[in-house]
């Protein structure tokens, strides 16, 4: 697999450079989702003014300050760009998000192939306002919009033998120049249980901040699981595929001591370099006390249920 460079501990000054989408894309795409006809105009996202904007309000939202848009987009970890966090938005401009087409298949009745926008035309959109907790110790509150993936998963039927949802980036080199080093052995892939994937808070987002998803965020289509740290969120996904046993997934596979399977917010298991106990809320300002990180990320109450029984300091 090459030789591979394990992240370190997050540099803490932030120089957040932003891509943002050129405005006639967005409402090319936009007209094309039908998103500003077809969707019911009433309890409007409270922020953004993209063409996702008149987006409704969905379930599960916090109360607590939306994280300032730049930083959203202009400190991420997408090491397809490269492994500083501005370097997402300073190279992912190579991205091309359209036309893309997705495959969903494996332990199903119904595969797809389908085109992004076709697969999510049929469904109404809406804003979530979830937390982000990275592995790394710093996170966020934004804004996304997109469906539960609960809803485009039963539209192929899985069989009874489908155990495990396993998801796929993009792998191009000349779209994703970060992919010709061997930082990861590439395509990133990302992995849940059945019943994770199928759980109404798991989303598939397309949007953020009333806008579509800016490319240094997965554009067009990236997973959202709000209780799991970020590493677990895939984006720019090209296959969904239903297995009976659990796949091998990337940051599992490259160091299973630090990123555990299921991943799950858990400050009670420390990261082998660092203490996962409390977080660092990014806009807040390098001297602003840390936060403590709650269990499941806040989202016990909706998940805590799918571990029963389970070590979640052994099975992390």
């Amino acid at each position: 697999m090459g030789r591979f460079r394990y992240p370190q501990p997050p540099a803490w000054e932030i120089t957040p450079r932003p891509v943002f989408e050129g405005r006639r894309r967005l409402l090319q795409v936009a007209a094309a989702l039908g998103v500003t006809l077809a969707l019911p105009r009433r309890a409007p996202a409270a922020v953004g003014e993209g063409p996702l904007a008149g987006v409704p309000r969905g379930p599960y939202a916090t109360d607590e300050a939306l994280t300032a848009r730049e930083l959203v987009t202009g400190y991420n970890n997408f090491y397809e760009f490269g492994t500083g966090k501005d370097d997402p938005a300073r190279h992912a401009h190579t991205l091309r998000p359209r036309p893309w087409r997705v495959r969903i298949d494996g332990a199903v009745r119904d595969p797809l192939e389908i085109d992004v926008d076709s697969l999510l035309r049929p469904a109404g959109l809406e804003e979530r306002v979830y937390r982000l907790r990275c592995v790394e110790g710093w996170s966020m509150v934004v804004p996304w919009i997109g469906l539960p993936l609960a809803r485009v998963l039963r539209r192929v039927e899985p069989l009874g033998s489908a155990r495990f949802v396993e998801f796929t980036t993009l792998h191009d080199p000349e779209q994703m120049p970060g992919q010709a080093r061997d930082v990861l052995p590439w395509p990133y892939v990302e992995a849940l249980r059945l019943d994770e994937a199928m759980h109404p808070l798991t989303l598939l987002a397309v949007g953020v901040y009333g806008d579509l998803l800016p490319n240094q965020n997965g554009a067009p289509l990236r997973l959202v699981v709000p209780w799991k740290y970020g590493f677990k969120s895939i984006k720019s996904i090209v296959r969904i595929r239903f297995t009976e046993t659990r796949p091998r997934t990337t940051w599992n596979q490259v160091a299973p001591r630090e990123y555990g399977f299921y991943a799950n917010v858990n400050p009670h298991v420390d990261h082998p370099r660092w203490s996962q106990a409390r977080e660092r809320r990014l806009g807040e300002g390098l001297f602003a006390a840390r936060r403590p990180t709650l269990m499941f990320n806040g989202y016990a109450e909706q998940v805590a249920g799918l571990y029963a029984g389970m070590d979640l300091r052994r099975e992390y």
